[in-house]
């Protein structure tokens, strides 16, 4: 479990890839994995993923098959920056809100605004998720807890503020920049237990 409030980012430096399956090297700040175990979890763009190794400066990820399926980390490269969160503590704040750290699909920044104080982006995704997606509503990209603007089909809009895009890889993003989404679990389970009710009311009659 994760809040989707990121911590720091981290450069890929090696990438060992072999058929549906990716081993990736990041280099991170060493007070990041301090007290870190070997199996622990991570955050890498808001995808979980299990350390498989570590030393003073650096963290290795299995990443199979399904998850590259799934999510961007398939499209990472030498230099690329990601996102990443350790997994909560009890007792931790939470600033976000509560994210699992499993990504339900990938979307695309469509269009980017730059103002002096703040980005907007609208990005596409997959019309299958739109009863998921409120104005105002909660949603996780590239692993940041962010507040959902307007809604048009299966496009929604962001405002990012300066801190926001000091602490993601969001302030690196352009047009065609696809992005992991994890929608917020309580919005699903709402709706699909309405559909469902509604599904056996119909039934019914």
């Amino acid at each position: 479990m994760f809040t989707g409030i990121v911590q720091t980012q981290a450069e890929v430096i090696a990438i060992e890839q072999r058929e549906q399956f990716r081993q990736l090297q990041l280099r991170v700040a060493s007070k990041f994995l301090t007290q870190l175990d070997i199996g622990a979890s991570i955050a890498i763009n808001g995808c979980c993923l299990t350390v498989v190794k570590f030393s003073t400066d650096t963290v290795s990820f299995d990443v199979i098959d399904e998850t590259l399926r799934l999510t961007n980390l398939g499209d990472l490269q030498i230099g690329s920056l990601v996102n990443l969160e350790r997994s909560l503590k009890v007792g931790d704040e939470i600033g976000g809100h509560h994210v699992s750290g499993h990504i339900h699909t990938v979307g695309t920044i469509e269009t980017i605004t730059t103002t002096d104080d703040n980005v907007a982006m609208w990005i596409d995704f997959p019309a299958t998720f739109k009863p998921y997606v409120f104005a105002k509503g909660f949603i996780s990209v590239n692993g940041a807890s962010l507040t959902i603007g307007q809604v048009h089909d299966n496009r929604f809009s962001l405002h990012l503020i300066p801190e926001t895009l000091r602490l993601t890889n969001l302030a690196k993003a352009e047009p065609g920049t696809r992005v992991n989404l994890e929608f917020d679990q309580q919005t699903i389970t709402i709706v699909e237990t309405v559909e469902r009710i509604l599904q056996e009311q119909n039934v019914a009659r």
